[in-house]
């Protein structure tokens, strides 16, 4: 949603909410852990009420386990925050888990997912960034192929129920190569949100997915 026109958000949520979309991707930022600041608690509450899918919550933030309770009472459903911002990553993923949430670790394009080894049974999401954290509409990183396969394995070696998402670069042309690499969910903002008919682009993903 970050690629939405804030001035008619409403008319956007509802073209999700009939579109073939699953989720609503909401991406929040502090201007601390990533250089741009976008939308808190208030604005999901208030995108919460219209929504009819659930709110898959990224949050770009220092401290990220300070605001778990509050995003869920926000209307969170999913939550995913970076490893690179917990210090302690196995007891942020439970304090998730036990408010009622899908716990998920972000990985910066710079991280190794080697990282996740201890973690990655105990998560149910794991989402690769492959661009750079903090805007949208920037170019995708092609080592992220590398990282979702290495992933997929990892996920299949630990016998780990995590979905694999990816953020950054999602367009119609490179849709079906990260599908087959190991991608379980695609987050696409400019691609759907620039897109004469965005139903339409979203019901292309869709297609190239399965």
């Amino acid at each position: 949603m970050l690629s939405c026109n804030f001035l008619n958000m409403q008319h956007d949520i509802e073209m999700v909410n009939n579109s073939e979309a699953d989720w609503f991707h909401l991406d929040i930022m502090d201007g601390v852990f990533v250089p741009n600041i976008t939308f808190g608690q208030p604005v999901i509450k208030h995108i919460k009420k219209l929504a009819k899918k659930p709110l898959d919550v990224h949050l770009m933030i220092v401290q990220p386990e300070r605001y778990f309770q509050d995003f869920k009472e926000a209307g969170a459903d999913i939550l995913s925050f970076h490893h690179e911002a917990s210090t302690h990553l196995h007891r942020s993923i439970y304090a998730v888990k036990n408010l009622g949430m899908k716990a998920g670790v972000t990985l910066n394009p710079h991280t190794p997912v080697e990282l996740l080894e201890d973690v990655v049974a105990d998560v149910d999401m794991v989402l690769i960034m492959s661009v750079n954290p903090g805007f949208g509409g920037q170019k995708f990183i092609e080592n992220s192929y590398r990282k979702i396969s290495t992933l997929k394995e990892m996920i299949l070696r630990r016998n780990s129920p995590a979905l694999i998402e990816l953020d950054g670069g999602v367009t119609l042309d490179n849709a079906a190569k990260l599908v087959a690499c190991g991608v379980d969910v695609l987050v696409a903002g400019n691609t759907v949100f620039s897109h004469p008919n965005p139903p339409e682009a979203i019901r292309q993903l869709k297609m190239l997915g399965t």
